[in-house]
């Protein structure tokens, strides 16, 4: 399992792709994958160790913002409990 967790979601694939960009470039993180939640609204995740995740997730929020958009909702993880994989491995990329 991860050390932990990073969350963003947003409304649009424009501004749920620039938190991705800003997340992965600014820290240590692996992009898990997105969602999309309902109505346009998209959930984007990443794994690391706490740092890197807080940073990243930082980042992203930053970006979206940035960018005159709202953040829905964020949030980090730490040390999440081994079911949650059950969760997120349906966000998974197949690649």
């Amino acid at each position: 399992m991860v050390e932990a967790l990073g969350f963003i979601e947003t409304f649009g694939l424009v501004f749920v792709m620039e938190a991705a960009d800003a997340m992965c470039k600014s820290a240590d993180v692996e992009l898990i994958g997105y969602e999309n939640v309902a109505s346009g609204y998209i959930s984007v995740l990443v794994k690391g160790d706490v740092g890197a995740v807080e940073a990243a997730v930082s980042a992203g929020v930053e970006a979206v913002e940035g960018m005159g958009a709202e953040v829905y909702s964020h949030n980090v993880i730490p040390r999440p409990h081994r079911d949650i994989e059950k969760i997120i491995s349906r966000y998974s990329f197949d690649i």
